[in-house]
């Protein structure tokens, strides 16, 4: 018989560990962005999911370039963000992306804060990123958490890029 997961959010919460991601994470990286992706493949272009899903190479090169963080339950990462410090105060999420039987709780606030914490820790000042109008719940997620459209709009693969922008 399959138990339905707990209701307890709380209790679920804090099984959850956010640490920073190694090399030997890159695979469930890659695993939990095409996943939590998936819904939106038919409503990007072909070259824009692909560099959001990633490959093992791109992922790679995040490790490389980045703070990639993980959301880890029970072993198994259920979540990803990614975060740079670019100079002059500012800097960078990309690449957030929560399995879908683990959003709505939590799991992308406490990536979300981690990378904050990150940035802030490299004396950034600001933080930007960018997003897709097919992603409304993460747009509503992410006004919701200080971010607000900055109004530079650029093309993602053909397809609008919006930035959103938040002081730390």
């Amino acid at each position: 018989m399959t138990r339905a997961p707990s209701t307890d959010q709380p209790a679920l919460l804090r099984s959850v560990v956010i640490r920073k991601a190694t090399a030997e994470d890159a695979g469930a990286i890659l695993t939990c962005l095409a996943a939590a992706f998936e819904p939106y493949r038919q409503q990007y272009t072909p070259a824009a999911f692909a560099d959001t899903v990633l490959t093992r190479e791109s992922v790679r090169q995040r490790l490389s370039t980045m703070c990639l963080f993980v959301a880890v339950a029970a072993g198994h990462v259920v979540g990803t963000v990614g975060c740079q410090a670019l100079g002059h105060g500012e800097g960078h999420l990309r690449g957030m992306a929560v399995l879908p039987e683990w959003q709505a709780k939590g799991v992308a606030l406490r990536l979300l804060q981690a990378a904050e914490t990150e940035l802030r820790h490299n004396q950034c000042q600001r933080v930007t990123l960018d997003t897709t109008e097919p992603l409304q719940r993460a747009v509503r997620f992410y006004t919701r958490h200080g971010f607000s459209p900055s109004g530079r709009v650029s093309d993602f693969f053909g397809m609008p890029l919006y930035e959103y922008a938040k002081l730390l």
